[in-house]
């Protein structure tokens, strides 16, 4: 219970890592995602048609 108490109400900077924390993690996989996703994309264009 004391450290919930002690990691409140520290000026702002404990507010602040929890909201740009999850930010940073979900940008760093929305990117990882994206980079996937245009790999796969050009190795499909790089086959071309199947029929």
């Amino acid at each position: 219970m004391h450290a919930a108490t002690v990691l409140a109400h520290q000026g702002g900077w404990d507010e602040i890592v929890m909201v740009t924390v999850p930010i940073v993690v979900f940008g760093g996989l929305l990117g990882l995602a994206r980079r996937r996703a245009v790999k796969i994309a050009d190795a499909d264009e790089s086959t071309g048609p199947t029929n």
